[in-house]
């Protein structure tokens, strides 16, 4: 797999310089220019969590009904799910930096609008087109550092930032979210995005190198389709099922989903150029790589899902104290991110990544103990080791995915990557947010609460909190402490259920990534 990867000539790295690529691309402009690219990966990261906060307010401003709500909060998933298989095709075909700097300034612009949004229906389409712009940022930035960094240990240690900086991302989403929620109205979260973006299309423009594949055969469209048709609707699919059960809707959207799905793949076997080379998925070790994110965020994703309405509504914390709440899993992420590759090269690439799940595995069980009156230390704790656990293996599977392919491939290979990340979360919210629900829906009418009262607080927690409020007297206490008891309940059966997938998932990593490296450098096993 030593294809070599045209470069843009007149820009560094490219045919118009000399020597070698490590000797074209000097080291100090290679970390400036990663530099650079984590600007777009804590973007992203913070994009994907701050939403959740703003629900409530958004909600109040808007008046969306519950489905139009659901839409707001799950369209961007979708669309980012659905497309980044073939954004990460096309930044092969047309030049990664390129993508990237087009992305970005979509990605602004599409935020400015989403702020203002004036209507429920404006949000969902701001939402999706967001999803749009979203899906070029992650799969080029991953990319780039397979072409920027051609020393296995400098990207190790490159890879271990990106996935530190998409860690804190998403962790400090919260706390920036409730610090701007708490001070300004729903619309400045998405407003955040805009300087940030600034900055890299700026300095992108003038430190990042372009790549691309030599010969990538035109994007065929109908793959492009059948891809996003059967990955939107398959991700339909199981939300709404958890979440409603079966219907007929569900199941034609499970039955074309899955269609296409085996369509795009009947096509990519029999096209000369490929959106995506199935013989990919022939690499042992980029397919355990690959399912092992997958089942380490579904694994995650209700837990993380679901604990934020822990703290704010059982706990009774402001957004600002739940976010700086979650502050642990970040630093723990950071850490283990930066000492990945190390720790991988010390040990062996199955150790580095079946321990983490491990750990991550042996943390979510202990959330099984989890009570509405559990002081922070548990959960400080509980936080802090599924950080460290989820950024080394995170940060090693992405090392070994990039290391598993040629370099012109390296978009598509960090597509399905992130493509599989987004569907463990979806499948991770749909399935154990169904055991959550499940268990919540099913609490027992306190005395001296109207029926109807309890109906409605059987919804969501949300809700619950909202009636107890109007439920006089002893009764609306009674109400609210019943609903936060049963969903407390429900996220430790949650809780249980998720570190069965994480410790599965520890076992089937260790089997699959056996004899693995980083690299061409050689490591213990």
């Amino acid at each position: 797999m030593s294809s070599k990867t045209a470069e843009t000539p007149g820009t560094p790295g490219g045919p118009g310089a000399s020597g070698t690529p490590e000797e074209a691309q000097p080291q100090r402009l290679r970390w400036l220019a990663l530099a650079v690219l984590v600007l777009a990966v804590l973007l992203v990261g913070i994009d994907a969590t701050v939403l959740g906060l703003a629900a409530p307010f958004l909600s109040e401003d808007l008046r969306p009904s519950s489905t139009q709500l659901l839409w707001i909060g799950d369209v961007y998933s979708f669309v980012i799910a659905g497309m980044l298989v073939s954004m990460g095709s096309l930044g092969d075909r047309i030049g990664r930096k390129k993508l990237l700097l087009t992305g970005s300034v979509a990605f602004g612009a599409i935020s400015v609008l989403t702020a203002y949004a004036h209507s429920s229906e404006a949000m969902i389409v701001w939402r999706a087109l967001m999803g749009v712009a979203g899906a070029t940022l992650m799969p080029s930035t991953l990319a780039l550092i397979r072409n920027l960094f051609h020393d296995p240990r400098e990207r190790s240690l490159a890879v271990g930032i990106w996935g530190s900086m998409a860690a804190a991302g998403a962790a400090v989403g919260p706390v920036v979210g409730g610090f701007l929620l708490e001070h300004f109205w729903w619309g400045s979260v998405f407003l955040i995005n805009l300087p940030v973006m600034a900055v890299l299309v700026v300095v992108g423009i003038k430190l990042l190198p372009e790549s691309k594949n030599p010969a990538p055969g035109p994007w065929d469209l109908p793959s492009v389709a059948l891809s996003m048709v059967g990955i939107i609707a398959v991700v339909y699919a199981v939300k709404e099922g958890a979440a409603y059960g079966f219907r007929w809707d569900v199941a034609v959207a499970a039955a074309v989903g899955l269609t296409a799905l085996w369509s795009f793949v009947r096509r990519q076997l029999r096209l000369p150029h490929p959106l995506l080379d199935m013989r990919l998925f022939a690499h042992r070790g980029f397919t355990g790589a690959v399912i092992a994110d997958l089942l380490t965020i579904l694994g995650l994703s209700g837990l993380v899902f679901f604990l934020s309405q822990f703290l704010q509504m059982v706990q009774s914390r402001s957004p600002f104290e739940a976010g700086l709440a979650e502050l642990p899993a970040a630093l723990g992420s950071v850490t283990a991110g930066l000492l990945a590759g190390w720790a991988a090269r010390r040990t062996s690439v199955r150790g580095a990544v079946a321990g983490g799940l491990a750990a991550v595995g042996l943390a979510l069980g202990a959330c099984v103990w989890l009570q509405a009156t559990t002081g922070y230390l548990l959960l400080g704790s509980v936080l802090l080791v599924v950080g460290v656990g989820a950024g080394l293996a995170f940060t090693v599977t992405a090392d070994v995915i990039l290391s598993s392919v040629p370099k012109e491939q390296a978009g598509a290979a960090s597509a399905v990557s992130e493509t599989a990340y987004e569907l463990g979360a979806a499948l991770g919210i749909a399935l154990l947010g169904s055991v959550v629900t499940g268990v919540y829906r099913s609490f027992t009418t306190p005395p001296g609460v109207p029926e109807s009262a309890a109906d409605q607080a059987r919804h969501s927690l949300g809700e619950a909190v909202e009636t107890a409020h109007h439920v006089p007297g002893p009764a609306g206490e009674r109400l609210l402490t019943a609903a936060q008891d049963t969903f407390t309940e429900g996220l430790r059966l949650g809780a249980g259920v998720g570190a069965v997938i994480l410790l599965s998932a520890s076992v089937l990593a260790w089997y699959l990534l056996r004899g693995q490296k980083l690299g061409d450098i050689p490591e213990e096993e």
